[in-house]
């Protein structure tokens, strides 16, 4: 079974924010030894702009170093004039697959409501990118989004559950995720699963969680990842919480949550042998 993690960083410069490894660079060939050793056969790299300017191209020219191995969901600044003529021909970059911003300033979730991004959602649509973003900081307008643009893929980060928080209170909005499933073009990302529970892996008491979650959306649009530079686990915890902890989750099934379904959803032609 090949195995791809839905959400990776690597930077050049900065210091990341508090809840990432506090580095001043992670490179691209640290990343690979690291999936190596975990059994994590591709990754999908999110770059982090938020503290590194130039992470878009650094995520770009490892994709170009290791096709095999590296895709890219990029970003680009959402506030200047260029801004809407970037997003024309975006996936003609090497290995570039979609877009993602996680959105998380109140002044970007400003711009959900002021009219500011009302020209990205139908831009992305008509160029059949698709966009990942922190939806649970704003599922309502996440909702008006999907169903205004039934044409656009979207994909909601880090499960969909409450940011920073644990246990019962990471699953609070756990109904309004479940009804986002109703909507076709609605994926998860089911990464950094492990950083909602304050249990001891295997992390028993977020699993009835997740499986609710994966019964909602099913294994097509149920993806699993990591966020391996946040995590306080290991990447191989990462990889055998799903594949061998989850007794609901086994065959065919298994294999579209591991990687199968995230390249179907965002167009990576990806060698599964």
């Amino acid at each position: 079974m090949k195995i791809i993690d839905a959400q990776i960083h690597i930077w050049g410069q900065g210091i990341p924010g508090h809840m990432h490894r506090q580095v001043p660079v992670f490179t691209a060939e640290e990343m690979l030894a690291e999936m190596d050793e975990a059994g994590v056969d591709a990754a999908l790299i999110h770059p982090p702009c938020s503290w590194d300017p130039d992470a878009n191209a650094l995520s770009v020219e490892a994709a170009r170093r290791y096709p095999t191995r590296f895709a890219v969901m990029g970003q680009f600044p959402l506030n200047r004039p260029q801004s809407p003529a970037t997003i024309r021909g975006w996936r003609r970059q090497t290995g570039m697959m979609g877009l993602r911003w996680p959105l998380i300033a109140p002044e970007q979730q400003a711009w959900l409501r002021d009219g500011s991004l009302d020209w990205l959602w139908p831009a992305a649509e008509r160029e059949g990118v698709a966009i990942a973003t922190m939806g649970s900081l704003f599922l309502d307008d996440f909702r008006r989004i999907a169903e205004a643009h039934p044409g656009l893929k979207l994909i909601l980060d880090h499960c969909g559950l409450v940011r920073m928080a644990q246990d019962e209170a990471a699953f609070a909005r756990l109904d309004d995720l479940v009804a986002l499933a109703r909507l076709p073009n609605v994926a998860v990302k089911a990464t950094g699963a492990p950083a909602y529970s304050s249990a001891p892996y295997p992390y028993r008491n977020i699993q009835d969680g997740l499986h609710r979650l994966f019964d909602a959306f099913g294994p097509q649009r149920f993806f699993w990842g990591t966020d391996i530079t946040r995590m306080a686990c290991s990447y191989r915890q990462c990889v055998t919480f799903f594949t061998e902890e989850l007794p609901w989750l086994r065959g065919d099934e298994l294999e579209a949550v591991m990687g199968r379904g995230l390249c179907a959803w965002i167009g990576w032609d990806y060698d599964f042998g």
